[in-house]
């Protein structure tokens, strides 16, 4: 029960690796908000129900969780996650930024759709839920954000120009987030 008592924020977490991270961290003890908008992997659609699958299998195992239906790609919605997690349990403890869509596509016929798409749902929805939750971490006087990368953004990967940038621009938000503010 390492984390009992936290309140977990984890965005994308109603399929794939998010689902896993909140199974695991409800049944170490954390109480979790469940963000996920819906959406298919390329960003399409939205349905309440991978989120809502998600919160009831936590319940089912006797922990607790709530949904919360926002995209991570704009500064409201941003808020409105955090807001879910400060109105159900208080406070928020941890965020996992994991939320994430592709649209694969050469650089040559990537449109700005599927690049600026891309962009908003990794790296600005980093910082977009980073955002809302500082203020309240630092009040806190703890906290902590876990934000998922990749080797595309290191190495590259064919047809992922814009997912490497963003998960590169992650790192980047990551190492200045936490570079200590002095005394």
């Amino acid at each position: 029960m390492m984390l009992k008592g936290k309140s977990v924020v984890i965005t994308g977490a109603g399929r794939g690796i998010g689902r896993e991270i909140a199974l695991l961290m409800a049944k170490e003890g954390a109480r979790v908000v469940v963000n996920d908008y819906g959406g298919t992997a390329a960003g399409t659609g939205g349905e309440k129900g991978p989120a809502e699958e998600v919160v009831n299998d936590i319940r089912k195992g006797g922990g607790e969780a709530v949904p919360n239906y926002d995209s991570v790609a704009t500064m409201a919605g941003g808020q409105a996650i955090v807001k879910t997690a400060v109105e159900a349990f208080g406070r928020v403890d941890v965020v996992v930024n994991n939320a994430g869509i592709l649209r694969d596509r050469m650089i040559f016929n990537m449109s700005e759709e599927e690049w600026d798409a891309v962009i908003n749902t990794h790296l600005k929805g980093t910082f977009a839920v980073t955002r809302a939750a500082a203020p309240l971490m630092r009040e806190q006087k703890w906290g902590r954000v876990i934000n998922m990368t990749s080797t595309s953004g290191l190495i590259g990967n064919v047809g992922q120009a814009n997912y490497a940038a963003a998960k590169l621009g992650i790192f980047g938000l990551t190492k200045a987030t936490a570079t200590p503010s002095g005394p």
